[in-house]
């Protein structure tokens, strides 16, 4: 979302993409600080709000522009060969039983394991409560990927009408959109068509929908490892010779240190200029998430009680290194 931003608009305006990073990640800094878990769902539902309304305009605009309705959308999608799900090539990454097997497991890390994610369904004051919370988030996920894909097949087709020309790179397997002379491909087609080719009024709520889905990607993490290292890695809540305002001041400083690294993996990944950055994140993470989830059935389906806990570091770094091999 930030490269999004960065590229389409701030490169423009000529502010270097260091200063877009340091600020946005200094505004979160801000406001999860000194409002905590509480803050970061007040904001998320707000921002996850505007988010899904730019969605459900952009889809209405091109289907009504295009002069088609839902199910004869997704007639000519069908037709077009952009509604395919099942991958049959059992070489291919994209094989479905991989997707199936591999995405379990990778949602189940993501959400079950993840303190960001859990944070907000402990913070609920009853089991029940929370249970629902899940359930709903399961339910709305499902909603909102649905609109997401539908979203992207609407776009090759009002490119289509645009005079854009669509296809698969045989090399790499990624769609390619040949719009006016230029090749776009991965996460710019969303953005190029909505700020160059969709009315001015439509392009505003592209990006406010676009810096919505920003700030929730990134201040929950933030808060979570903060949380997380204090409580876990320092054992800040049972220390007895640190009194609330050295507690603070520790918080505050791990907050602040975590802030910094978020910034350094940033620029990380805009040097690796990836036109598609999703495939990067969900690669590391089926690297990441295997240790994980080990641990988390570890704990889940043994007893055992490890008398030095340097194993769990060990085995959680070799664990991605021998996968990679």
């Amino acid at each position: 979302m930030l490269f999004v931003l960065q590229f389409f608009i701030l490169d423009k305006m000529g502010v270097p993409f260091v200063v877009t990073a340091a600020i946005i990640l200094l505004m979160i800094l801000l406001y999860t600080f000194e409002g905590g878990v509480k803050t970061i769902v007040y904001t998320d539902t707000l921002q996850t709000s505007l988010m899904i309304l730019g969605l459900i305009v952009c889809v209405v605009y091109i289907l009504n522009h295009l002069n088609l309705g839902a199910g004869e959308a997704l007639s000519i999608m069908k037709e077009k060969g952009y509604l395919n799900i099942f991958n049959t090539d059992i070489n291919s990454k994209g094989f479905f039983l991989k997707q199936i097997i591999g995405g379990a497991f990778i949602t189940i890390a993501m959400t079950g394991l993840d303190q960001e994610m859990m944070q907000k369904n402990i913070s609920v004051k009853r089991l029940g409560d929370s249970q629902k919370n899940v359930i709903t988030l399961s339910v709305i996920l499902v909603a909102v990927l649905f609109l997401f894909l539908v979203l992207g097949g609407l776009l090759y087709l009002y490119s289509s009408s645009n005079g854009a020309a669509y296809s698969v790179n045989a090399i790499t397997g990624k769609h390619e959109l040949l719009l006016q002379g230029t090749n776009i491909i991965g996460d710019k087609v969303f953005p190029t068509v909505a700020l160059n080719y969709l009315p001015t009024g439509i392009g505003i709520i592209f990006i406010i929908a676009l810096i919505s889905a920003l700030f929730p990607s990134a201040d929950g993490a933030l808060t979570a490892l903060t949380s997380s290292f204090c409580i876990d890695i320092l054992g800040l809540r049972e220390r007895t010779d640190f009194d609330e305002k050295k507690k603070k001041r520790v918080r505050l400083i791990v907050h602040f240190s975590f802030a910094i690294i978020f910034l350094f993996c940033i620029m990380v990944f805009y040097k690796l200029n990836d036109n598609s950055i999703i495939d990067k994140i969900l690669e590391l993470a089926g690297y990441t998430y295997g240790p994980l989830l080990g641990l988390f059935t570890f704990g889940i389906f043994t007893k055992r009680i490890l008398s030095n806990n340097i194993w769990i570091t060990v085995i959680c770094l070799i664990a991605p290194i021998l996968s990679y091999i």
